[in-house]
């Protein structure tokens, strides 16, 4: 120690214990500050090390029909996970005395549970990684047998998969989900928000050999489930109309083909079969449609659209059922002809034998009686050239330009369903308008949503729409049955004790890979029991090779699945002894061409402008 000179020996003393004071109270401080303020951070970066985080992933709400049939659902499923290092600790009982097997012996224990040979499974057990998988959707029984061999850092992770117990039935409808459980077609992706549930965490502490510490801390957040959901669609008739339509389709070599079935009343969907098809099972493999082309695809419809031309002239007053014409085989409008799909003579008959025969050109005398904007107008108010309302991913509006923009000939052509395209869905609608009154009900394909306790809402419902009046309903339901009667285009629609009304179509297909028309579109669209309407089903073959009128290519898929239909709804027959108005479709005589009244072609004959 160096002397200070002059300074007291006491002083020194007391001034170096002072120094040693400060420094040991610093050394404390700093000590505190470790050990208690900042204990938390080296604390916790510890516990984080340790801390193993599993997801717990939400199981999706099942999708039922209206009855309460599974079309989709989900299970719990395992993925096995391993921590190499761990394994080569396992030790068994091997007689008496406890033996370490390590991997060998854990691929031993393994194979048979997981269904891998235990050469491959040494190898997936064998290395330095902490987290690699073993094997994925292990069923929970499975999972419970390998927990129980108590192997080192074999440990598993909840899952689940998607399944739709009616396969291809309706899987275009209900749709499919990804790898990620999340809804990509259909209901499913419609309703994924709802259906998808809210995933869950689950934390714990584990050793260094990876397994979970019996007193470490843990922290739970239980996942939520999704909610269920209810479609308006009964399972029995989807089958019963996706078989029939499959079956014609196959016979006649179509491209695709499309059944509805809507209750007149409430605007339900009842069936929504759409083929090709695929098995949501296994969408990896799939080769049909992946969508429902009830909803997506469009065409022209042809001779189903007459009615809405048929509505308006009939609601305007142009015509009556019984209202007599002169249609001619061919006529000249817009410098350009138009004919009937079959040649004859010139034919004298009603309103109602016109439409009953399908005619283009009877249709084009009385829909000339209307500017082009009232026809557009009532083919709005029908639903064409809108969504249909039913919400469903990927429907088209169809295609169906404003009356201002038609060209010459689109004026006419439009009348007779060419020059217009529409979806499936809108061609149902406007024939669940004609058979409900003239009051349109937007399509339902939701019947209700479960809430937070389980209880179902029924989805809100939208008002309908008034297109024509109940009279004029009234009056083209009695020409509709005109068209399955034995002078009609479509006997093969009848079905017995039921009287029946509906349309067959037979229109040009435009072929967009060719860019030209090819083929055609085959089509039958009806209600029954035409005496009091409760079920539309329209029928829709695209381009069938094996014939192609729509009363013989439609017609008995409508009448098969019409008839199950009204049986499967317990649907009561036609009184007995009920029949249709006794409408007269042919003139016992040519009409007098100068009665203002007859409908004619005048034009062509010189008695005046038409």
């Amino acid at each position: 120690m160096i002397a200070v000179p002059g300074a007291n020996p006491r002083t020194r003393s007391r001034a170096l214990f002072v120094g040693f004071l400060v420094v040991f109270s610093l050394f404390a401080a700093q000590l505190i500050r470790v050990q208690a303020l900042d204990a938390g951070a080296p604390s916790n970066a510890g516990l984080a090390i340790r801390t193993v985080k599993e997801t717990e992933p939400a199981m999706r709400g099942t999708i039922t029909d209206a009855t309460g049939a599974v079309l989709a659902t989900s299970i719990e499923r395992r993925t096995v996970i391993v921590n190499q290092q761990a394994v080569t600790e396992y030790e068994k009982r091997i007689g008496t005395k406890l033996t370490t097997v390590g991997v060998t012996g854990a691929a031993a224990d393994l194979s048979p549970l997981l269904g891998i040979d235990q050469a491959s499974l040494a190898s997936k057990l064998t290395g330095t990684r902490k987290y690699y998988i073993l094997a994925k959707n292990i069923s929970p029984l499975t999972w419970h047998k390998i927990a129980d061999l108590g192997i080192p850092g074999i440990t598993s992770e909840r899952t689940s998969i998607r399944r739709y117990p009616q396969s291809t039935t309706a899987a275009s409808l209900v749709g499919f989900v990804d790898e990620g459980q999340s809804g990509k077609g259909g209901i499913e992706s419609v309703l994924d928000k709802q259906l998808r549930g809210q995933m869950g965490q689950l934390s714990y502490e584990v050793g260094q050999d990876g397994v979970r510490l019996p007193n470490g801390k843990v922290s739970d957040s239980s996942a939520r489930r999704g909610h269920d959901v209810r479609l308006t669609i009964r399972n029995d008739l989807q089958w019963w109309a996706q078989n029939a339509l499959a079956r014609k389709v196959r016979e006649t070599q179509a491209r695709s083909g499309t059944v509805v079935v809507q209750d007149v009343r409430t605007g339900n969907l009842l069936a929504l079969a759409s083929y090709p098809t695929f098995d949501p099972n296994h969408i990896s493999v799939t080769s049909g449609s992946l969508t429902n082309l009830a909803f997506t695809e469009v065409f022209e419809p042809g001779s189903t659209a007459k009615v809405m031309t048929a509505a308006a002239a009939l609601e305007e007053g142009k015509v009556t059922p019984t209202t007599s014409m002169i249609v001619p085989y061919s006529m000249h409008r817009s410098d350009k002809p138009f004919t009937d799909a079959h040649k004859h003579d010139t034919e004298y008959l009603t309103f109602a034998g016109a439409l009953a025969q399908s005619s283009n050109t009877g249709i084009i005398l009385a829909g000339e009686q209307l500017s082009a904007a009232t026809i557009e107008s009532y083919f709005r108010k029908f639903g064409i050239g809108a969504l249909s309302g039913a919400k469903f991913p990927g429907e088209s509006p169809g295609l169906f330009y404003p009356s201002s923009k038609w060209n010459g000939s689109q004026r006419y052509t439009v009348m007779y369903g060419q020059g217009v395209s529409i979806t499936a869905i809108q061609a149902a609608m406007v024939y669940q308008t004609i058979a409900n009154g003239g009051l349109r009900m937007p399509p339902t394909l939701i019947d209700a949503v479960a809430d937070e306790d389980g209880e179902f809402v029924p989805t809100p419902r939208a008002d309908g729409v008034r297109v024509i009046s109940p009279q004029a309903a009234t009056e083209l339901t009695a020409m509709l049955e005109g068209v399955v009667s034995k002078d009609g285009t479509a006997p093969e629609a009848q079905i017995d004790g039921y009287r029946v009304a509906g349309k067959t179509g037979t229109a040009s297909r435009y072929n967009k890979e060719l860019g030209k028309y090819s083929g055609y579109t085959s089509s039958f669209i009806g209600f029954a029991p035409a005496d009091d309407p409760r079920l539309v089903v329209s029928v829709i073959i695209q381009d069938p090779k094996n014939g192609y009128y729509g009363g013989y290519v439609a017609g008995p898929v409508f009448r098969d699945v019409m008839t199950y239909a009204l049986q499967s709804l317990q649907i009561p027959p036609s009184p007995t002894g009920s029949r249709p108005p006794a409408l007269k479709l042919k003139l016992d005589t040519p009409p007098n061409i100068n009665d203002p009244a007859v409908l004619a072609d005048r034009r062509a004959i010189g008695a005046g402008p038409g």
